[in-house]
């Protein structure tokens, strides 16, 4: 009985420095379910760039060079990144997440820099969203000041952050499902038109690509025509995110050993679906010398005047959508900021379960919201009001690049961290494959081969910048490379930290406490009793129940 008392007050005993007495503190709960974690996944990964910025990487690279950019980053990178997280978190789905795997398998100084440059790349992501949504709200009225639909944006966001967990997964549920319904009309609409389906009846089918389909950017020849390639992976980079989001909310999903693996397996089949069907329609369906469309990307366009969707839309002679479409991209943009103030929140709470943050971000309110770690992030995204003195537009790409390069550093650190967890299981004598709930496919190979791309990406992300030199352009690129090395060696330094020896690692800490925990769904009664709780719904329910 007292067990269960304890289990139910969700708290974790904490030693106070100065006194030395053990403060219980509140944990986060458990109230995500499936469909809230892969909607979180495939909706926090479609933002505004996907409908708005893209239009510039049309122009620069071509659309053979935007469908491959695409292709080639979700399958060779992001793809290993799911299975690599997945395949961890299934194992131990505890609340200090991947960053406490890392001080676990690799070395302490490499989880603390690791946790710290994604807190900053959620918060720059964040910031990136407000700002886009005060780009889009500028389609509609210029005239008042951006900083105002910035502070409506981050109001909205701060309070649906601040209620129970569940309700957070609702809220966050209805507005992805919107621009997933958008992006999956947009691709239809483009297949309609393409055939003659148009008021003009015009089959214009891939006409769009017979001016060219791989551009020169920044040189001449063979060259120039990879580096256009390549500059589209790295806007991919931004826009394709997805594993972070189940590794960081692993500490609340409900069932955590079965839901995470089905997540991120069909998360990534989604995301890249969305993403790379969503890309080669686009390219279909707006020219890429499209004198508007270069008018746009040359005066900072704001909102869907901006979008290639629109431009193509409106050149077929189809009236009406545009405000649709841009009401659309506005919740898009609303919920991408959503869903990464929850994480970047939840990282800052993770950091702080490793006495790598401060103590009084682990309070938690009743319904298990690390109250001022929300707090926290809300204040930092206050930056976000540089919108108030620059051009909306001119923001958004300075957060764009300061997100890029701080999330194609994180996603190699957890494919790092896959590989000091393969190693500690085999200098253990662990059969993989009898140790996990979950072994996912192609290791230790494909996490090898993504993190050569990832690093690659990373020192070259700003390949642009140096001729002509440009400080901003170089700043934003490649202060995240600095701020992790800062990181990893002031913590490395400070603590007199020390690389983990596979043998040695702690493959079980936090076990027993998940084990406890997920009783209630891995007993033998709970198959039976959601049997017995689809069988009483009716068939629309119980098909919709399915589909997560």
């Amino acid at each position: 009985m007292e067990k269960k008392a304890s289990l139910e007050d969700h708290s974790i005993p904490k030693e106070d420095a100065g006194t030395g007495i053990v403060l219980p503190y509140r944990q986060t709960h458990r109230g995500l379910a499936s469909r809230h974690v892969q909607l979180m996944a495939i909706g926090g990964s479609i933002g505004t760039g996907l409908f708005v910025g893209i239009g510039s990487y049309l122009h620069d690279a071509g659309p053979l060079s935007l469908f491959l950019g695409y292709l080639i980053w979700g399958v060779l990178f992001i793809l290993p990144v799911n299975l690599s997280v997945g395949e961890m978190c299934a194992y131990l789905p505890i609340r200090g997440s991947i960053f406490e795997l890392a001080a676990r398998f690799i070395d302490p100084a490499f989880g603390f820099a690791m946790g710290w440059v994604y807190f900053y790349g959620g918060v720059m992501l964040v910031c990136t969203e407000y700002a886009a949504v005060a780009t889009v709200m500028q389609y509609w009225n210029t005239s008042i000041n951006p900083a105002v639909w910035v502070a409506m944006a981050m109001i909205v966001c701060s309070l649906l952050n601040f209620v129970a967990v569940k309700y957070y997964g609702e809220s966050e549920f209805i507005m992805a499902s919107t621009k997933i319904l958008l992006l999956i009309g947009l691709c239809m609409l483009t297949f309609i038109t393409m055939v003659g389906g148009n008021p003009q009846h015009d089959a214009y089918g891939f006409r769009n690509w017979t001016s060219g389909v791989m551009f020169e950017y920044y040189t001449d020849g063979v060259t120039g025509r990879f580096l256009g390639f390549f500059s589209v992976m790295v806007y991919a980079a931004f826009s394709v995110a997805g594993p972070d989001l189940p590794a960081l909310a692993a500490g609340e999903i409900q069932n955590p050993r079965y839901t995470i693996p089905r997540v991120v397996k069909a998360t990534f089949w989604r995301i890249v679906g969305f993403y790379v069907v969503g890309v080669l329609a686009v390219g279909i369906i707006c020219n890429p010398n499209d004198p508007r469309l270069m008018s746009a990307i040359a005066s900072a366009g704001a909102g869907s005047a901006a979008s290639p969707w629109v431009i193509g839309i409106e050149n077929l002679g189809i009236h009406g959508l545009p405000d649709l479409i841009n009401l659309l991209i506005l919740l898009s943009g609303w919920s991408c900021g959503n869903a990464y103030l929850y994480s970047s929140s939840r990282t800052l709470y993770s950091l702080a379960r490793d006495g790598q943050a401060p103590k009084f971000l682990l309070k938690c309110t009743k319904s298990g919201i690390p109250v001022y770690c929300v707090l926290t992030v809300s204040l930092l995204s206050c930056i976000t009001f540089l919108v108030a003195g620059s051009s909306s537009v001119t923001v958004f790409y300075w957060f764009v690049d300061l997100t890029t390069i701080a999330f194609v550093l994180t996603y190699t650190g957890m494919l790092c961290v896959f590989i000091a967890w393969y190693r500690a299981l085999k200098a253990q004598g662990i059969d993989r494959k009898q140790f996990v709930p979950w072994a996912s496919p192609g290791q230790p190979y494909a996490a090898c081969f993504a993190i050569a791309i990832g690093s690659l990406v990373a020192v070259f992300n700003g390949f642009s910048v140096f001729k002509p030199f440009s400080v901003q352009g170089f700043v934003t690129s490649y202060f995240g490379l600095a701020f992790w090395v800062v990181m990893f060696s002031f913590w490395k330094i400070y603590h007199r930290t020390k690389l983990v020896d596979p043998a040695s690692a702690d493959l079980y800490a936090g076990k027993a406490e998940v084990d406890e925990e997920c009783k209630i769904w891995e007993d033998g009664g709970y198959e039976e009793r959601r049997k017995a709780e689809l069988a009483q719904m009716n068939w629309v329910r119980r098909l919709w129940e399915k589909m997560w």
